[in-house]
């Protein structure tokens, strides 16, 4: 069964924005090598201040990707994830059946 997930990124600020922007494409590749699919477009805020540092560092990337997957095919996206130096934070979360179905992630959307 697919279910539908909604996973942030924060990408480190030091990194060179065509750097940063590269994480659109892996994300989006290691989704889909997981069985998953990208719904939508990836949503790529740029370049945002921290409300307070984070790792000492004041900014970061921002990407917000909304994915069908079946449950569980994510967790080594996620270990990869948790690995990486030039990721501060992520967050993935599964999104309740009558949000994803608002959001049209569902065969029977309102």
């Amino acid at each position: 069964m697919m279910r539908a997930y909604e996973l942030m990124i924060i990408v480190d600020g030091d990194v060179e924005d065509p750097k940063a922007q590269s994480w659109v494409k892996t994300v989006t590749d290691g989704i889909e090598a997981a069985g998953g699919s990208v719904h939508g477009k990836p949503d790529w805020w740029g370049k945002r201040p921290f409300a307070y540092p984070i790792n000492r560092k004041p900014t970061g990337y921002y990407l917000v990707i909304e994915t069908l997957a079946p449950g569980g095919a994510l967790d080594e996206l996620e270990r990869q994830l948790r690995l990486a130096d030039d990721i501060v934070r992520h967050k993935l979360i599964r999104l309740p059946d009558a949000e994803a179905a608002r959001r049209g992630m569902t065969g029977d959307a309102a």
